[in-house]
């Protein structure tokens, strides 16, 4: 029996690892970047997901539009709704995108997703992957990049988190290798871990920072964050200009809530689950997951997203309408940025902050007893449209 288990789980184990050097060959054959100057029309995806996904979607699509509203009249930009990632489709079709989503998704050139439900043990979905985890997968969106700013606290952080290896690639692959022993998998690849170090590098450069932080456990976890290590330091030595240092993930959620360390820390590079850790953190330092959108980005494609769940729970309770949609159009100044109107979505981040961390005329609170998400978006469009917004915003930074 002993030898059958272990026959099982090398087969099992086999079929990962040849999968995983054919994804190094496609990674070392590399792909063409997309020119947003060159195309039209740009084609945005706005994905509701589900839960409050599909409500904060939608504000987040109309803060867009409205920065959008000349080219989309031009032909420049075209929106395309997606509505199929809902947890109902994703079961009925025991995938984690379903294929006509995958290809409505493959369609767009940039996507604004929406918060999606993963169902974990216990519950009463099928046990299918993250639709996050595949998306970043389907699409290669190699970086996930979640910036954390707090004036007052000296705060200006900037995460770049590797999307497509680490602990959460292979999360829906481990193996019951016995009925007492179960086993996952993390992969760390030196042509992964190349890109998202050397994106944040170059953002470094190109933003004259100073300082790049690598962020892994290599003293203990040897082979796959040393790999991560190494590779940061052989690249540190192609910018001569910028400290590095590094630090564990154990001591480093605690450093970020340090306030005599925090502000040290500038461009922070990690692998997966310590990044999904770190991030959550800095993000509520800024006021809560709500606060917080992220970047996805590849070479071909990329995506852009709130970085907390679907609050289901909000949804049974009828709170849906109150829930908070900043993240979702943190995230959305996040696209503006990508696709080459950088002032506009600077514009939204300062409204955004004038709106949360200056004015606070009024609040959302996820429930009654502040606006809802539709009244806060209009408070926001109206200094958004205000001459005043950078004047306000450089008096509260």
């Amino acid at each position: 029996m002993s030898k059958e288990l272990v026959e099982r789980a090398k087969e099992h184990f086999g079929k990962i690892v040849e999968e995983q050097l054919k994804r190094v060959e496609i990674m070392k054959r590399g792909e063409q970047e997309t020119d947003f100057s060159k195309l039209k029309p740009i084609i945005i995806g706005v994905c509701f997901g589900d839960g409050i996904g599909e409500v904060i979607s939608k504000h987040a699509e109309t803060v867009l539009r409205h920065m959008l509203k000349d080219e989309v009249a031009a032909d420049k930009v075209k929106f395309k709704d997606i509505a199929g990632l809902t947890i109902e489709n994703r079961a009925k079709h025991k995938k984690a995108i379903p294929d006509d989503v995958l290809e409505e998704l493959k369609a767009c050139h940039v996507i604004l997703k929406g918060p999606t439900t993963t169902p974990q043990a216990g519950d009463q979905w099928p046990n299918i992957e993250s639709a996050n985890v595949a998306m970043r997968r389907y699409l290669d969106l190699f970086a996930n990049v979640r910036p954390v700013r707090i004036p007052k606290d000296d705060i200006d952080w900037v995460f770049f988190r590797e999307n497509t290896e680490g602990a959460y690639v292979l999360g829906s692959r481990g193996i019951d290798a016995s009925p007492d022993i179960s086993i996952d998998f993390k992969v760390i690849t030196e042509q992964g871990a190349e890109r998202i170090i050397r994106m944040a590098f170059e953002y470094a450069k190109k933003n004259k920072v100073d300082k790049v932080t690598v962020i892994t456990k290599s003293n203990v976890v040897k082979t796959t964050d040393g790999r991560f290590s190494k590779v940061f330091f052989r690249l540190a030595k192609e910018y001569p200009g910028i400290k590095v240092d590094e630090w564990y993930i154990d001591i480093m959620t605690a450093k970020l809530l340090d306030p005599a360390r925090r502000s040290e820390f500038k461009v922070m590079v990690m692998p997966n689950l310590y990044g999904d850790i770190l991030t959550d953190e800095a993000a509520q330092l800024q006021g809560g997951v709500g606060t917080a959108g992220s970047a996805n980005i590849g070479t071909r494609w990329s995506m852009f997203e709130a970085i907390h769940g679907s609050a289901p729970r909000m949804v049974k309770e009828g709170r849906a309408k109150y829930a908070d949609p900043c993240s979702m159009i943190r995230a959305a100044a996040m696209l503006l940025r990508h696709i080459g109107y950088a002032e506009r979505g600077e514009k939204v981040e300062m409204a955004l902050e004038v709106c949360g961390q200056y004015e606070k005329k009024i609040s959302i609170t996820g429930r009654d007893t502040g606006v809802t998400g539709e009244e806060y978006v209009n408070y926001l469009l109206s200094w958004i449209d205000n001459p005043g917004l950078k004047a306000r915003w450089e008096k509260g930074s």
